[in-house]
């Protein structure tokens, strides 16, 4: 006789306290549905052990850390470019004389540029002072009219007050990066025909204004 039919006669006669007992190689079937039960729940847990061990798909691009790093990139190239003596725009009024020495000037400073007709201070497009004939320059430097007690004073007084408000600017950058700002530099672009006169007049001013350092732009090289 097989399990089955032995299980099944078993399971005909009464269950009361004076029925026989299965034999011990004889183990009843488990009901169906607890089969069901445990089958689903494995099967759902290798579903769920797949889909952890999958790597989540990248739906989206995140470009603000590449924005962030452009932006550094052009930022440094536009003062590398700005620093640079062939970024001074040259005409007919204004020649940087020339230098055997090799490299680039200094990007420290706020720029006065000293043409043949005129003086700037920094990025302003109105000249502080205008220049007469190189003669007279040559001779007595600026205008007795611009200078603080006579002709023969090496203090320009106009391009002191452009310096002054340039100073104070310089000195809060200078305070903001950590630097000492007890003084400020100054890069000088002044024509080569420029008379000496009136290039001591400009560092003279400078040194007075609390410009304790200064840099004479050039080009580099023969041409």
């Amino acid at each position: 006789m097989s399990n089955e039919e032995t299980f099944d006669q078993d399971a005909g006669q009464d269950s009361g306290p004076n029925a026989p007992r299965p034999a011990p190689n004889q183990r009843p079937r488990p009901p169906q549905a607890q089969k069901g039960s445990i089958v689903k729940y494995k099967a759902a847990l290798r579903k769920a052990k797949r889909k952890n061990a999958r790597e989540p798909e990248i739906d989206f691009l995140n470009i603000t850390a590449m924005l962030d790093l452009m932006t550094i990139i052009l930022v440094f190239l536009l003062k590398s470019l700005a620093s640079s003596a062939g970024a001074i725009p040259q005409s007919d009024d204004l020649r940087l004389p020339q230098t055997v020495m090799v490299g680039e000037p200094s990007d420290e400073g706020v720029l006065v540029v000293v043409s043949k007709t005129q003086i700037l201070v920094g990025d302003e497009a109105m000249p502080v002072v205008t220049l007469p004939s190189r003669e007279q320059l040559a001779q007595s430097g600026i205008e007795a009219k611009h200078k603080r007690s006579g002709p023969n004073d090496l203090y320009i007084v106009p391009l002191a007050n452009a310096l002054q408000h340039a100073r104070e600017v310089d000195k809060a950058v200078r305070a903001a990066k950590g630097l000492d700002p007890s003084t400020s530099e100054a890069r000088v672009a002044a024509d080569k025909t420029t008379p000496y006169r009136l290039l001591i007049e400009v560092l003279y001013t400078l040194g007075q204004s609390e410009f304790g350092k200064y840099h004479l732009i050039a080009l580099s090289g023969k041409k």
